[in-house]
């Protein structure tokens, strides 16, 4: 199950937001209120955690080069 990160949405001026982590199923609704306190909420988007390779791969470097 995926964690989803949630915040709660201040009411005064100057109030620092709470986040928190929720696992819930992706056909779960998105959560309203804050469990804890009950203020109002809202689900941040985050950037995934994929991974990037470029260049060479590992198994190419391991063959021997063609002598010409």
């Amino acid at each position: 199950m995926p964690a989803y990160i949630y915040e709660t949405i201040p009411k005064k001026r100057g109030q620092k937001p709470r986040r928190f982590e929720v696992q819930q199923s992706m056909m779960d609704a998105p959560l309203k209120k804050d469990p804890k306190t009950g203020q109002p909420v809202k689900r941040v988007i985050t950037g995934g955690s994929g991974n990037c390779f470029r260049g060479l791969s590992i198994l190419s470097m391991n063959r021997p080069r063609r002598s010409k």
